[in-house]
């Protein structure tokens, strides 16, 4: 976690509560951390948040923050109003004034009281020096023996001091995470409003039910998302671009105008107006260039692929180079790995070649190059060559008939060869 903030921002400065005796205790160190936690080192205001929930927007913690600062208060708490409140701290307010004057536990809660559907979200902003010298006086006498962080309200309006509250647009913000199927609740509505922003912004998203987005992911206006698209961690669409169906892209840069086809991508990059899939696999390193194409089953590592050219079938490029406007026949593949260490293989730009061949690197095919089908190519290949690298075709006759009898291979064969003894016109 030190290190994930850290990642975020350098400067963040992490408290560790190594005994957890309860929410204030969890404050204290924090104040402590900021600043020795006496009641005149903290100046100002300090914002506190739970850590499990994690829809909780900047927009909605500036206006708490903005709340508290405009009405004068010790301390504002951010509530929302629920649909069902059952469970939740209720907030009671003064019928006047409108400032807080108790969180009431659903538990202790009177009938009333249970009918406020206002709720306590555990969001609070304090007066940085009041919130200090309260923590000092916040006793453990309750059945946890803890540090109630909620106590402090009760002591900042015991000594005269407002407690206001500042309430959430929406109440989903403030959902707390305290199970699996909640944390699935919350995925699907931080989905939800990505998608929309995203939608708002230009992009096309066929099937928001069945398209999942990343924060980080970034997409350029009229971008097309068909369903059962998964875009991770920095992906970026590019404008105009179509991905899907079936697609997963995790840290992928896809050009403007690509097309990408019931793909996996990881850490790839596919040029402007290049094509990929149905059913093709980018693994680290695949750089496609502008009009590229990885076709349908080919697989790609490490492997810069120039502009214009394609790989259209059944193929693996592992370590290698390919110029511009080649093309790679199907079923072939770059032999990389001889058992201890990888090699490359650079295929130049123009070249043609040939079906089913082994490319078994280091080895380097020159431009304008061509390859003979069923061939294995071991040795370096001159520019404007054609390299041939397949032994000679051996027929052995009426080897079926000897090596298996009675089969359907051999019985087809007997037919085949009674009709081509047959005269013409006779039958």
């Amino acid at each position: 976690m030190i290190a994930h903030l850290a990642g975020i921002d350098p400067e963040v400065r992490t408290a560790f509560q190594a005994q957890q005796n309860g929410t204030g205790h969890a404050v204290r160190m924090g104040l402590e951390e900021l600043g020795g936690g006496g009641p005149d080192s903290i100046d100002g205001t300090v914002v506190v948040v739970c850590g499990d929930t994690p829809l909780l927007t900047g927009a909605t913690l500036t206006s708490l923050a903005a709340t508290h600062s405009a009405d004068g208060n010790a301390v504002t708490v951010l509530t929302a109003e629920v649909p069902d409140a059952t469970g939740y701290g209720r907030i009671v307010r003064d019928g006047a004034s409108g400032a807080v004057t108790a969180i009431v536990e659903h538990k202790d809660a009177t009938d009333s009281q249970r009918a406020i559907r206002e709720i306590n979200s555990g969001v609070f902003a304090f007066d940085g020096q009041l919130l200090a010298d309260a923590l000092g006086k916040v006793r453990t006498d309750n059945s946890q023996g803890e540090e109630y962080l909620t106590d402090v309200l009760g002591i900042l309006r015991e000594a005269g001091h407002r407690v206001g509250a500042c309430v959430a647009d929406d109440h989903r913000e403030i959902a707390g995470i305290n199970n699996r199927v909640q944390l699935a609740d919350a995925r699907r509505v931080l989905n939800d409003r990505l998608l929309t922003a995203a939608m708002l912004a230009g992009v096309t998203v066929v099937d928001p039910a069945s398209t999942w987005i990343d924060a980080g992911v970034t997409v350029e206006r009229d971008a097309v998302v068909h369903p059962g698209t998964q875009l991770q961690g920095t992906t970026h669409l590019g404008e105009g671009c179509e991905v899907g169906p079936n697609t997963r892209l995790k840290d992928t840069t896809v050009g403007a105008g690509a097309r990408v086809d019931n793909t996996v991508a990881d850490t790839a990059e596919v040029g402007e107006r290049a094509s990929v899939g149905p059913f093709a696999y980018l693994r680290p390193g695949t750089r496609l260039g502008v009009k590229a194409k990885a076709g349908t089953y080919v697989e790609m590592k490490n492997a810069t692929i120039g502009e214009g050219t394609k790989v259209p079938h059944l193929s693996y490029v592992g370590d290698a180079t390919i110029g511009e406007y080649s093309n790679i026949g199907a079923a072939s593949v770059f032999v990389n790995y001889d058992g201890e260490a990888k090699h490359h293989t650079t295929v130049g730009s123009h070249c043609k070649t040939g079906s089913d061949n082994m490319f078994v690197a280091p080895v380097t095919i020159g431009d304008g190059a061509y390859t003979a089908a069923g061939s294995v190519i071991t040795k370096d290949v001159p520019a404007g060559s054609l390299a041939v690298a397949r032994g000679q075709q051996r027929n052995i006759e009426g080897w079926v008939a000897r090596k298996r009898p009675g089969s359907a291979a051999a019985r087809a064969a007997e037919a085949a060869s009674r009709a081509s003894e047959t005269p013409a016109g006779e039958g």
